[in-house]
């Protein structure tokens, strides 16, 4: 295993005790980034309020990049099990910070970046997916990210349109 596995693999541990301290059911995807027929989000979380199927990348300094694929994959597991897709970024020295796939800057050929100032000035913390799982309807801001999706071509208007009912 190389070095980068490694500590991605200790990335997403920490990610899935840290999601157990905050008091959500959580489990790592035994087979996530592995080649499966079935793309799988790296770590599932709920609290009986929210549900998250997150992709988590972290690096130590430099932008974190997706590739549409894995953000496709993620979009479309998180709409089959009921969970709200998140892009989960850690720099080093920081806490986690994430992100609707919809709220991600898409680059010109199709993939995904975070920047770390991007992610400490606007992600999501712990506190805010607890606060969030608080709310039964839609929000404003989850109406405004299925549409972003959609014009990104993330989500076609049929599936976004499933995901508003």
């Amino acid at each position: 295993m190389s070095n980068s596995n490694a500590k991605g693999n200790r990335r997403e541990r920490q990610l899935v005790n840290e999601f157990d301290e905050r008091g959500f059911a959580v489990m790592r995807a035994p087979a996530s980034g592995s080649a499966t027929e079935r793309e799988l989000p790296d770590v599932l979380a709920g609290d009986g309020n929210a549900f998250y199927a997150v992709e988590a990348k972290s690096s130590a300094g430099d932008p974190i990049y997706l590739t549409g694929e894995e953000v496709e994959a993620l979009v479309y597991f998180s709409q089959n099990f009921g969970a709200k897709p998140k892009i989960g970024a850690r720099f080093d020295r920081e806490d986690w910070y994430f992100f609707h796939p919809a709220d991600v800057y898409q680059t010109d050929g199709g993939n995904y970046r975070v920047k770390k100032e991007t992610a400490v000035e606007d992600g999501e913390t712990f506190d805010d997916l607890q606060a969030t799982g608080d709310d039964e309807e839609a929000t404003d801001t989850d109406v405004r990210d299925v549409l972003v999706a959609v014009e990104q071509g993330v989500l076609t208007p049929e599936e976004a349109a499933s995901m508003l009912e």
